[in-house]
């Protein structure tokens, strides 16, 4: 039985559970991340062949993430939906990292690309349940800067124990990170979730149930806002894996190097969730977008031009800024174009399985680009595509942002 219907300032001990699982979350929910395809190519792997093993985890992932949406929607387990994957996930990546054959690589990433495929929701349903429509954007913003700091001191420790342990350092940083993650899961108390809330009925108007599904069809500003992020991460998702996959082969360091370059990403996202809310509350949500979606060119512009490892710190700045804004502005977005729905978590899950769509097709087109003319190539047009995905966001911006809503906060 829920016992809060409304949502005060009050730091909780809920909220700094939450805090704290999105901190532990950074390393335990991927599994090997960005490490992965830099840990292959320095054994033999192309970067033909990590495309495709990533596009078939992206399709995967994809389909299995609207059905996760709706799961997050109806279930008052949301918790559980958390702890599964992480303990799933975490498995599949020590198994790789004992065994790397195609085999192993294969299953792990489609366990992974699944059972991952749930997190996403289910964080943001524990979010507004928890705080409430007035307070979910900085919320959100909140969550994204614990996430963020998370990845940059697990990729400190990745650099740290690399040097001193080798890959059984890997090893140990990702059980601690997963027993954190669950340890947090668990702290935040089941009580203080609304769950009508958490799926986007704050402003029902008496109605009795949740809306059809296809409010989603019939929400203009839902659907433009998910081929935009198509575009945008079909140009985004590759670059950083194929940085990290050249200078790696260059320096022959896979960890260390993906360490820093990811590192100074993870370091401007950091920045980028404290500077969002801010930017929300005296610019409005329109301004974040188009700061994310004119980096991705410019980050192409460069990283295409020059050679010299120094070009990864502007390079993955802008990275950080793009990624950064996209990741906080989307949700919020969805929440308001959703707002009494009562679908929110499966609309938003429709979202990312389009964006993912783009990212997994863009796998296999970097892989080839790669192969034909280098990763410069791959470079200016990943980057370029972005550009697609502005003027869309300039021509239609009003239907994908909305307008804020006052919502009153009761004392």
């Amino acid at each position: 039985m829920q016992k809060s219907d409304s949502f005060g300032d009050r730091l909780t001990p809920s909220l700094i559970a939450l805090a704290a699982l999105n901190f532990f979350l950074a390393d335990a929910r991927d599994g090997l991340g960005p490490f992965l395809d830099a840990y292959l190519a320095t054994h033999g792997w192309t970067s033909m062949s990590l495309g495709i093993i990533a596009t078939g985890g992206g399709i995967l992932g994809m389909v299995a993430t609207p059905l996760f949406g709706a799961l997050v929607d109806g279930t008052p387990y949301k918790r559980a939906l958390i702890i599964i994957p992480v303990l799933l996930v975490t498995a599949a990546a020590l198994l790789t990292l004992n065994s790397p054959s195609v085999a192993v690589v294969v299953g792990g990433q489609a366990m992974t690309a699944v059972v991952g495929a749930v997190v996403g929701p289910a964080l943001m349903g524990l979010t507004l349940g928890l705080v409430g429509e007035a307070k979910f954007p900085d919320q959100v913003s909140g969550n994204e800067f614990w996430n963020h700091a998370g990845n940059v001191v697990s990729l400190l420790g990745v650099y740290i124990t690399t040097v001193l342990w080798g890959h059984y350092g890997i090893i140990g940083m990702m059980i601690v990170t997963a027993i954190g993650a669950i340890a947090a899961t668990l702290m935040i108390d089941p009580d203080k979730i609304n769950h009508k809330v958490a799926r986007g009925l704050a402003t029902d108007k008496g109605e009795p149930g949740p809306s059809g599904y296809s409010v989603l069809l019939e929400t203009p500003g839902l659907i433009l806002l998910a081929f935009i992020l198509l575009v945008f991460h079909f140009g985004n998702a590759p670059m950083s894996r194929l940085i990290a996959q050249a200078f790696s082969i260059e320096l022959g360091t896979p960890f260390r190097t993906t360490a820093l370059i990811t590192g100074v990403s993870q370091l401007t996202m950091i920045a980028a969730a404290a500077t969002a809310p801010w930017l929300i509350r005296r610019f409005g949500l329109s301004l974040v977008f188009f700061i994310a979606l004119v980096a991705l060119p410019v980050r192409g512009i460069i990283a295409g031009s020059v050679a010299d490892f120094w070009s990864v710190y502007p390079v993955q700045i802008l990275d950080g800024l793009g990624a950064g804004f996209i990741g906080i502005a989307t949700p919020v977005a969805a929440e308001r174009l959703l707002s009494g729905s009562g679908r929110f978590n499966v609309g938003l899950a429709a979202v990312m399985t389009v964006q993912g769509i783009g990212a997994s097709l863009s796998n296999v087109v970097a892989g080839w680009l790669v192969q034909r003319g280098g990763y410069s190539l791959a470079y200016y047009v990943h980057g370029g595509v972005a550009l697609i995905a502005l003027v869309l966001f300039v021509g239609w911006r009003r239907q994908i942002v909305g307008e804020a809503r006052a919502i009153p906060v009761p004392a």
